[in-house]
């Protein structure tokens, strides 16, 4: 079962991103690595709630 999640800014807080996840297979909460370009820079987005 997938699902739609945000992914939230870890520096500036700001949510850039939407993406899916599979429910069952990534269970915790997923962090990626991605440009941010509020910052100008690559941080690490996490998923929100």
């Amino acid at each position: 079962m997938r699902i739609n999640i945000q992914l939230q800014c870890t520096e500036c807080k700001r949510k850039n991103y939407a993406t899916e996840k599979n429910k069952k297979n990534t269970t915790g909460r997923l962090e990626v690595k991605k440009y941010c370009p509020f910052d100008h820079k690559h941080t690490v987005h996490r998923e929100t709630k």
